[in-house]
């Protein structure tokens, strides 16, 4: 598995405060079969030019050190879009080096233009990635559709689909309706990883769905490819029944946590 959003990169933001938090993480992701993870602390679009990267490199390889052997750490950012037509180019800025950023809309709010920002940033050169967008108050199928044909790849949240945020809804019908493309953790340091909804795609199997939401597709996006279409998921009555299960019994997804 690859997780393309975390904040384990230790005290910088509302994520992880410590090593000794984001270690043992690190660890459970790597026995679960995670070996790419991406560390994307929280930053503003507006000031994108002071990003502390360097900084920030520094405590990656701190991490690289502690973290388990085989376990890849790549450095990126979740951006948040406080300012729309602001430059996100800079190789700094993205996903591991590749031409992938991840983005977020402020104040979880769909912004009045939301879909020419996204379609700007994609004509500008990067592949914006919008993070969680079954967390944005007012979101439809409609609006992700159509940031879809904008070149925009959505990423949801793990927790999203089996029901550790208020309104998994839509995260399922973006599932149901093959509109998701990546499939993160969006980890701060807590229970949240990959491996319960892979493990509820796998039960009742979906294999493909599976391997593309959970690593092929991230596979693909760090390495500038194109990404591969998921197939629409019909969510019988069984998969549900598990998936309440799974739930109520305390994945280890996690429930509401910070954004």
């Amino acid at each position: 598995m690859i997780d393309i959003h975390t904040h384990l990169l230790p005290g910088v933001d509302d994520g992880s405060p410590s090593l000794a938090v984001s270690l043992p993480v690190l660890q459970q992701f790597a026995a679960d079969g995670v070996d790419v993870v991406v560390c994307t602390p929280h930053l503003t679009a507006s000031r994108a030019v002071e990003a502390p990267y360097n900084k920030h490199l520094q405590i990656l390889g701190a991490l690289r050190e502690a973290a388990p052997a085989g376990l890849e750490l790549k450095l990126g950012w979740e951006i948040m879009l406080d300012m729309p037509g602001t430059d996100l180019r800079h190789p700094q800025l993205s996903l591991g080096g590749s031409k992938a950023v991840l983005v977020e809309f402020p104040r979880m709010l769909v912004p009045p233009h939301a879909t020419e920002e996204l379609f700007r940033l994609r004509m500008s050169g990067v592949v914006p990635v919008l993070a969680h967008p079954e967390r944005y108050t007012g979101c439809s199928v409609e609006q992700v559709e159509a940031w879809r044909r904008s070149g925009t790849v959505i990423q949801v949240d793990g927790a999203g689909l089996l029901g550790g945020h208020r309104a998994p809804g839509l995260a399922r019908t973006l599932l149901e309706r093959g509109l998701i493309d990546v499939i993160a953790s969006d980890t701060h340091g807590d229970a949240r990883s990959l491996t319960p909804v892979r493990d509820w795609l796998l039960e009742f199997g979906t294999t493909e769905q599976a391997d593309l939401l959970t690593h092929e597709n991230a596979r693909r996006l760090l390495a500038d490819e194109p990404l591969e279409p998921v197939p629409p998921l019909v969510l019988r009555h069984g998969m549900l029944d598990r998936l309440k299960r799974l739930v109520l019994g305390g994945s280890r997804s996690g429930g509401a946590a910070p954004a």
